[in-house]
């Protein structure tokens, strides 16, 4: 693992995000994110995930709220972290996001999950994301496109999944019926 300025910008990244909506039209929202995405310059979606369908997480004491959609894409680009992030929230502001409860429904939710082997702790983006190991919706997905990939600092996919007792032990199910495309 490497600790890589979050504003490097000398080389192409590999990144994996992670998309999730349940507000609205869910799956217009995340088609929306993967076209937004690929229409930012120094960007190159290389390979989408297919759709998992999954309850959502509620902190103690929450409104109830509808199931989420979730998928994960792997990118390409020539932007720092930093910059991705800002491109990230730059496409959920755009698409209705809004922050006022922490796992609030939400029309849009883009997760840096990982760039390259980057370990940051950085207070605006932490790399790799902290809870990714520990979510279904995001290793399933994720498995499903690139079974042989590995979380930095956590393992490979396939393990972490295995250990969570696989996508359907979390509640997540894949829904083969919506699939996201590049246009």
């Amino acid at each position: 693992m490497s600790e890589v300025p979050l504003t490097d910008s000398t080389r192409l990244h590999t990144a994996v995000l992670a998309l999730g909506g349940n507000l609205g039209d869910r799956m217009e929202n995340l088609q929306a994110a993967v076209d937004s995405l690929a229409d930012t310059p120094s960007l190159t979606i290389a390979w989408i995930s297919p759709i998992y369908e999954t309850a959502p997480l509620l902190a103690e004491g929450a409104e109830p709220q509808d199931d989420y959609l979730n998928a994960v894409v792997g990118v390409v680009t020539a932007l720092p972290p930093d910059m991705l992030l800002m491109r990230a929230q730059a496409i959920e502001e755009a698409l209705g996001r809004t922050r006022e409860v922490r796992w609030g429904a939400r029309t849009i939710d883009i997760d840096i999950v990982q760039v390259d082997d980057v370990v940051s702790d950085a207070a605006d983006l932490t790399l790799p994301h902290p809870r990714a190991a520990q979510r279904a919706f995001v290793l399933a997905p994720w498995h499903d496109a690139r079974p042989e990939d590995v979380l930095t600092g956590a393992g490979p996919i396939a393990a972490l999944l295995a250990a969570l007792g696989g996508a359907e032990a979390q509640g997540a199910k894949r829904r083969d019926d919506l699939e996201l495309v590049l246009s």
